[in-house]
């Protein structure tokens, strides 16, 4: 079991239904000569499942009194190797390198809940980025993450941006152990080679961040606030992007937000 420290860092549970563990690993459409990261394998059992699949694992477990138990585990494995570090302090890069592994390389992974979308970003972020992610979030995170334009987040925008997200299934609590009291989701996400606006990455952001800082208000409201301009300022931005000032940040599309960073970013004395 968990060490108290991980229990209350991630409030861990742990995945304990082969069928899902399986689906799970047919999700991510392994070739056999494929690199895994597995982030959080808690007790090995879908690094078990893993192993089976692909050519290398590599395992980032943060749970100390963990790490000794998977290294026993898998030591007859040499195509699996258990490193104990946080996830969110190192990049892609160093984690490859420590794994002794190269890209391409693909994501699977359990997150705990309250790390999701800092793990996500980091992959989605970093470099080098990873074909594809298939993870276990809470249902909401999942749900936020393939969301449509009338029910996009921030989290739609931040995900969708770089790839192209499904939901592969639901998971009932009862297939963890112990059982958590959320529904749980799992997502594939096939990363992009660019990221899926013509226009920069950061101020594209910027304005997102903007628009989302007051979801339940109309964007020249939100917009008007999240980027210290009148509302005037927003109103001849959003004209020129094409966008109707009373809508509210949900009802966007990925190009209706890059229009409206194209129209920011080429405004008049900015």
């Amino acid at each position: 079991m968990p060490s108290p420290r991980a229990k209350k860092r991630f409030g861990q549970h742990f995945l304990s239904d082969p069928a899902i563990l399986g689906r799970i690993v047919d999700a991510a459409e392994l070739a056999a000569d494929a690199t895994v990261v597995e982030i959080g394998p808690g007790q090995g059992a879908l690094t078990r499942v893993l192993a089976e699949r692909c050519a290398r694992v590599v395992a980032v477990e943060v749970d100390r009194d963990l790490v000794p138990l998977l290294q026993q585990q898998f030591a007859d494995q040499p195509s699996v190797r258990i490193i104990e570090a946080d996830v969110l302090q190192l990049d892609p890069a160093e984690i490859l390198r420590r794994g002794g592994a190269t890209p391409p390389y693909v994501v699977v992974a359990n997150l705990p809940y309250n790390i999701a979308a800092p793990v996500l970003r980091r992959f989605l972020e970093g470099d080098p980025q990873p074909q594809r992610l298939v993870v276990m979030v809470q249902l909401e995170v999942a749900e936020a993450m393939v969301a449509k334009p009338g029910t996009m987040s921030l989290m739609s925008v931040a995900t969708q941006v770089y790839g192209a997200a499904r939901m592969a299934m639901r998971v009932a609590p009862g297939s963890f152990t112990p059982p958590p009291n959320v529904q749980s989701a799992v997502v594939r996400i096939d990363v992009a080679s660019q990221p899926r606006v013509d226009v920069p990455i950061e101020p594209f952001f910027r304005v997102v961040r903007a628009g989302f800082g007051n979801p339940r208000k109309q964007l020249r409201n939100s917009l008007s606030f999240g980027l210290h301009v009148k509302q005037a300022v927003v109103d001849e931005t959003l004209g020129r992007a094409g966008i109707d000032v009373t809508l509210r940040p949900q009802m966007l599309s990925l190009d209706d937000w890059a229009a409206i960073t194209r129209a920011w970013i080429s405004r008049p004395n900015p």
